[in-house]
């Protein structure tokens, strides 16, 4: 099985190191979407499936967590996971995101072996290419 992930973050920069270290995990990815915020991501959502959702946390127009409560409201889209990947460590941040229905949580700056993990236990399991 192939996957659809969609990468959300206001960074270009972000947005490329994650599709790259996906691109380098080992997991088949059918697709990799981007959106720049949670307003893009919910465009996207409405024509595009996803098997993941990768977002961030502070961002314009809508942020991570409105981005998430959003998500959960939705019964279309509330069985979607998502990994919060943000720079706020602090556990008051992380137990809300947690608390609103976020699979998992990944602190910037990370190693890329560290979201594999997070991506594969998602997911369901490890992948190797081939």
């Amino acid at each position: 099985m192939s996957y659809r992930i969609l990468i959300v973050d206001d960074s270009p920069g972000m947005r490329a190191v994650l599709q790259r270290v996906i691109d380098l995990s080992g997991i088949p990815v059918a697709a990799c979407l981007t959106a720049c915020h949670g307003l893009a991501a919910l465009a996207i959502l409405r024509n595009e499936p996803v098997d993941l959702i990768l977002t961030d946390i502070n961002m314009p127009e809508m942020n991570g967590e409105d981005l998430v409560a959003e998500l959960k409201k939705d019964p279309a889209l509330s069985e979607i996971p998502v990994l919060v990947i943000s720079t706020d460590a602090t556990s008051n941040r992380m137990q809300r995101m947690l608390e609103l229905g976020a699979a998992g949580y990944v602190i910037k700056p990370f190693q890329p072996e560290t979201l594999r993990s997070e991506v594969e236990r998602v997911l369901g399991g490890v992948h190797v290419n081939g």
